[in-house]
């Protein structure tokens, strides 16, 4: 069994798509760490209140996509690897399967059925750190507008 050679064009698109992920990840992780920072920063001096619950869902949510996201890269590392010792088997260069064309096969339908089930849950991890970045934008806007209706109520009492 010859190995698959992708030609320089389809190399390149390769590695631009992968970078352009990757750039997208840090994006979001990044995020998602200003969210709870801008938090941490804003309720320094204050003291605990019902009405924080929302700004606590944010932070939470924010956490858990800081959590998926870097999930999706331990995936997205997972697979490229097993990309590699996919190639390597193909070639016959792979120590356990050589050039043997029945270990070959075995090793390629093994990796492969890796590399299916980590692209799998990447994806899974990759949806999940978006919605949730979002869900703690909902949740912060939202404790953005009850703290200023606290604000007006207490205003109006005066």
């Amino acid at each position: 069994m010859g190995a698959i050679v992708a030609s320089d064009t389809e190399n390149e698109l390769f590695r631009v798509h992968r970078d352009a992920l990757g750039r997208y990840t840090y994006f979001l992780l990044t995020a998602a760490g200003a969210g709870i920072g801008l938090t941490v920063n804003q309720t320094r001096e204050a003291v605990l209140a019902w009405s924080q619950i929302p700004l606590a869902a944010a932070v939470l949510s924010w956490g858990l996509s800081f959590f998926c996201g870097v999930r999706y890269l331990d995936y997205l590392n997972a697979a490229t690897y097993d990309n590699m010792e996919l190639l390597n088997i193909q070639a016959g260069r792979h120590p356990l399967a050589g050039t043997h064309p029945e270990k070959i096969q075995i090793g390629v339908d093994f990796i492969k059925g890796k590399i299916e089930e980590q692209g799998s849950k990447a994806s899974i991890f990759a949806r999940w750190q978006f919605g949730l970045l979002m869900t703690g934008a909902v949740f912060y806007v939202l404790w953005h507008i009850l703290e200023m209706y606290l604000r007006t109520l207490a205003t109006a009492r005066t």
